[in-house]
């Protein structure tokens, strides 16, 4: 059973529909996505390019610019240094390029996922240094470094952090002492000390905005690397960032960029997941090519990613993407595996009582544990923690729900675990096989969680009758894209619908199509994706059903529907 709610926010939306040319339902969606003054609402509309904030007013750009600018004039080898993610993968091609077209002499490395882990190690540090590198520059990673730093400063090396991670802080007595690395230059918009007014970047965002920068102070054409939006684009989508601010301009170019892409890998990729290019969104990026990039850096080396993106022609990119395609299906088949192992684990043992469900899967590929964490988290709405056998004692990761800070609920039980990080919806951990039925135990002993917390939340923006849905809405909506994580989507809700000839479609047996009929016998198609049958037999027998849904046109042999497509019944 779901909770369904309304959203109510008050506001003048005649009044706001007049000013911006924009029905008032559109304006009741906007205040619901908390726009409230004047500009807030003439920034998410209407922002573009230039509306994005100068990346100097970050603290240390300055410092970072001067000194890349004079590396770059002296010949000096700098190191770009990536994270293993769609993020870091981006973000470590966008700093590449940038240093590159400036005639910079410069190269790559991204860490093993399993036998590196994240982040800068010594490792790393010391191959840099046998390679006679002068300058390491980390992107997406780096700002909870502080050892490495010390160690590769201690060395001679001049190092450079861009980040967008928080930084890490001991709590002294209430107030907090935080732990900055020690390197020449430290890029990161959640430093205490940063004005940067936008705080929501990624990483490729901040390794572009020092791009920016440099190619400023060293007197060049900035609009020579308006092409690395793309990646900008990918990466913020694909890294789940909030796509308000800048974020929102980042992707709504970069998507436009990437339809008349040159890239070569990246026309690949689109081309070999059949996405559609002229109607390329977030979804895309989400949903079908983030997980192709991610992929790499899951079963096999990110470095595979990166070089999609350099791709010198056609013929390498399409073998690149045509790997990267390959990796992600066989991910997809490692998921839906121990998806299954999961829910067996659960449904025949007394794990099914637990509140927070603590799910051992010692097979698993540890790189797949919070996917996997993720998709039980959706089927039972509980806090969801996947372990599996690493290489030295048990990994995992979790996946929470709105009510349950998952780090503040592991920082109570810290003394189980070898390694842990996270925040409120998502973690990681390390801890020794023997932990693991007392760490299931323990975080159940602390979780209080009422039965109103293990209900889905469904947020409705507003109840809107059939005779409402038009073309001209379905069109208007688009004013709202790119849509995803904080600019969610509009989701509408309409009750006392009858239903009318349901019948499942589809190869996979997996979609609905009905029509619906109110009070007043105004009739629309229906079309629902999910478990078909559930929602079939569901709704055998009853008079009346209440719907949230989207509006939308279906397309099909030149013939255009109205049609709504359900996202939840009741």
């Amino acid at each position: 059973m779901e909770k369904w709610f309304v959203s109510m926010k008050k506001a003048d939306f005649n009044g706001i529909g007049k000013r911006y040319g924009v029905s008032p339902i559109l304006a009741r969606l906007i205040r619901n996505r908390d726009m409230v003054s004047d500009e807030e609402i003439g920034f998410y509309l209407n922002g573009t390019i230039a509306d994005l904030f100068d990346g100097m007013l970050m603290k240390d750009m300055d410092k970072a610019v001067e000194i890349l600018a004079e590396k770059i004039r002296e010949g000096a080898p700098i190191r770009v240094i990536g994270d293993y993610d769609i993020d870091g993968v981006n973000a470590t091609y966008v700093l590449q390029q940038g240093i590159s077209r400036l005639g910079g002499e410069v190269d790559t490395d991204i860490p093993d996922r399993i036998k590196d882990g994240y982040g800068l190690n010594r490792m790393l540090i010391d191959w840099a240094l046998d390679d006679g590198i002068d300058t390491i520059i980390t992107c997406d990673n780096g700002i909870a470094a502080m050892d490495e730093i010390a160690y590769g400063k201690k060395m001679g090396l001049t190092v450079i952090v861009t980040d967008h991670h928080e930084v890490p802080y001991l709590d002294a007595g209430g107030e907090r002492e935080y732990l900055m690395p020690q390197a020449d230059a430290v890029i990161d918009p959640h430093r205490p000390d940063c004005e940067y007014p936008f705080k929501g970047l990624c990483g490729a965002a901040v390794a572009y905005k020092l791009v920016e920068a440099l190619y400023e102070v060293m007197q060049r054409d900035v609009d020579d690397v308006d092409d690395l939006m793309e990646n900008v684009a990918i990466a913020t989508v694909g890294d789940v960032m909030d796509l308000v601010g800048e974020n929102r301009i980042f992707v709504k170019q970069g998507l436009e960029m990437l339809k008349r892409t040159s890239n070569h890998g990246l026309k690949a990729l689109m081309e070999c997941t059949g996405v559609p290019v002229d109607r390329l969104s977030a979804y895309h990026i989400g949903f079908v090519l983030g997980p192709c990039i991610n992929a790499s850096g899951r079963l096999d080396t990110a470095k595979r990613a990166l070089d999609l993106l350099n791709a010198p022609n056609r013929r390498e990119a399409v073998m690149l993407a045509e790997d990267l395609k390959a990796l992600n299906d066989s991910r997809k088949e490692m998921t839906e595996k121990g998806v299954e192992q999961a829910v067996e684990q659960i449904e025949n043992t007394s794990l099914k009582e637990d509140q927070v469900l603590v799910v051992y899967l010692p097979d698993c590929h540890e790189s797949i544990a919070g996917i996997i964490a993720g998709r039980i988290k959706e089927r039972y709405y509980r806090p969801t923690f996947v372990l599996t056998a690493g290489e030295e004692g048990v990994k995992g990761s979790g996946r929470s729900i709105e009510a349950y800070n998952m780090f503040e609920e592991m920082c109570k039980c810290r003394a189980l675990f070898t390694k842990f990080g996270g925040h409120k919806l998502a973690a990681g951990l390390s801890l020794e096989e023997e932990n693991v039925g007392r760490f299931r135990e323990v975080i159940n002993e602390l979780a209080h969680l009422s039965k109103e917390d293990l209900l889905p939340k469904v947020s409705i923006d507003m109840q809107l009758p059939l005779p409402y849905v038009t073309e001209e809405l379905v069109s208007e909506l688009e004013l709202l894209e790119p849509f995803g994580k904080g600019n969610t989507k509009p989701l509408f809700a309409e009750k006392n619908l009858r239903v009318i000839s349901p019948r499942i479609i589809g190869k996979n047996q997996n979609v609905l199509k009905f029509k619906v009929q109110d009070q007043q016998g105004n009739q629309m198609e229906a079309i629902y994706f999910g478990d078909a049958a559930a929602c079939m037999e569901y709704m055998r027998g009853k008079e009346n059903m209440s719907f949230t849904f989207y509006p939308s046109v279906n397309e099909y042999m030149g013939n255009r529907t109205l049609q709504i497509t359900v996202v939840n019944y009741q």
